[in-house]
């Protein structure tokens, strides 16, 4: 478990779960950096990663990584990663994402982090979510030194 004490609250993330392409991958292949934080965070916390594989890449290039690769609908993704959000208990889970099917799961999450990656980021992802990052390297970074988070949220 990922333990982040805040000013305010403390969080206790049992779970991540973090959007494919767009997040983690660029058409399709993860981004420089992700299997190494990936393989560090697999000891914190349990993670999904939620894709409609849209490349049809996903399964190779999360191969031998500590994730639950979890196929998501293509067109009705928004309303399948927010039930899983819910059915994993939305108080222990983070979310990480960019798109507008990532809005509705971070809204069920106790902490939400939107990636403005090379394929951009979504307005309504970007107003459900409680922190920004440039990159997936910097979002995934954050979870792994939490002292970060005091800083960027406290009250």
């Amino acid at each position: 478990m990922l333990k982040i004490d805040l000013p305010h609250r403390s969080l206790e993330i049992e779970h991540i779960v973090l959007d494919f392409n767009g997040t983690l991958a660029l058409d399709g292949v993860l981004l420089p950096g992700v299997k190494e934080r990936l393989l560090k965070l697999g000891d914190l916390a349990r993670l999904y990663v939620f894709t409609a594989d849209t490349f049809g890449s996903a399964d190779r290039e999360c191969a031998g990584l500590p994730v639950k690769l979890v196929r998501v609908n293509g067109r009705e993704g928004g309303a399948d990663k927010a039930r899983l959000v819910r059915e994993l208990g939305g108080k222990n889970t983070a979310a990480v994402g960019n798109g507008h099917n990532d809005a509705l799961m971070f809204k069920e999450a106790a902490l939400s982090l939107l990636v403005l990656g090379e394929e951009g980021a979504a307005i309504s992802a970007l107003m459900a979510a409680h922190v920004v990052f440039p990159s997936i390297t910097a979002a995934l970074d954050f979870f792994l030194k939490p002292q970060r988070a005091v800083a960027t949220l406290r009250v």
